[in-house]
């Protein structure tokens, strides 16, 4: 059997590349901790020595504030010193390799590396390089690789419905949109379906589902009011149209009659139903304003979640 190259041999998080393939323990053990890093009533979390003395860098390839903001608040709360690289104007766009600039930054003892990436499989590579060239020294965590995973965003997606809604067992899951090129999707699918999650349905028009979708476990739905029927929470996700080939959608307006979530779509789901999404939204196109800022959706608290949820992995890894 294949070693799973996010745990090291003792079973610990080595690294965080994908929730596919991490046990359910190990997902579980990731919200326990997270929960201990949310502030109660008005009390916020004050910075905790943890990662005193250790080294993270930002390694962000792909532009995105709010979750380098994020990350970066959860290391600093974890007193780690923080080293946000400007990625623009660094060596790799003036000819070196990725894997060279690792090795630089490994040379200056890095302990972890927070990584985003365009190219599906960029944080797997640096992370089996490490792993193979600096004695295990450095952690890789996935802040998004391409089409391909998103983990945090999948952590703090399962901590916000376990907050909300409690066993993860008795529930119906919808995510709805751009799924085919949502890397946020398949790792909440994947986190999901290992949680226990008795029925994931996917809405979204055939162009914007990936081929084989059902073989991950969800039932799929072309018409958004039947999809959304009688579900507990509704995962709304963003059009990617940065990842886009070729016109795969009439317009956004035409999107948005069929898809975009309204208050008499709401309604079909369960009364206390709860709404999500990972941001940023793109309002009139995949969600009506009147239900992004509505008693039900609880987006503002999945930023606040993702910060613990961060911090949490951070501290795992730094454990292992």
């Amino acid at each position: 059997m294949t070693r799973n190259p996010q745990l090291g041999p003792d079973g610990e998080l080595r690294h965080l590349l994908s929730i596919e393939g991490l046990p359910r323990s190990m997902i579980e053990r990731i919200l326990d901790t997270a929960t201990s890093f949310i502030g109660v009533g008005d009390r916020e979390v004050k910075k905790v020595p943890l990662l005193r003395g250790r080294s993270v860098f930002n390694l962000f390839f792909e532009s995105s504030t709010r979750t380098r903001t994020t990350f970066d608040i959860a290391a600093q709360r974890l007193s780690a010193d923080v080293f946000n690289l400007d990625i623009g104007v660094s060596s790799t766009s003036k000819g070196e390799s990725l894997l060279d600039t690792i090795d630089n930054l490994a040379a200056m003892q890095a302990d972890m590396f927070v990584v985003r990436h365009a190219q599906s499989g960029a944080p797997y590579l640096i992370a089996e390089h490490l792993d193979r060239t600096h004695a295990a020294r450095a952690s890789v965590i996935n802040a998004g690789d391409g089409r391909h995973a998103h983990p945090t965003q999948g952590l703090l997606d399962m901590y916000t419905i376990r907050h909300f809604k409690g066993d993860f067992t008795q529930l119906r899951v919808a995510i709805v949109g751009d799924i085919r090129h949502s890397r946020v999707a398949r790792s909440d699918i994947h986190a999901l379906t290992t949680l226990g999650v008795p029925e994931v349905r996917a809405i979204a028009p055939m162009t914007l589902l990936p081929p084989g979708i059902e073989q991950l476990g969800v039932r799929v739905f072309y018409d958004m009011r039947e999809g959304l029927r009688d579900v507990d929470v509704i995962i709304m996700l963003r059009l990617q149209s940065e990842r886009m080939r070729g016109a795969l959608l009439p317009s956004a307006q035409e999107y948005f009659k069929h898809y975009g979530l309204t208050a008499d779509k709401l309604a079909l789901a369960r009364p206390d139903a709860i709404v999500m999404h990972p941001g940023p939204m793109n309002r009139g196109v995949e969600i009506d304003s009147s239900v992004a800022d509505g008693s039900q959706a609880v987006i503002l608290s999945q930023v606040t979640f993702g910060i613990a949820v961060r911090m949490a992995v951070m501290s795992l890894l730094a454990q292992g």
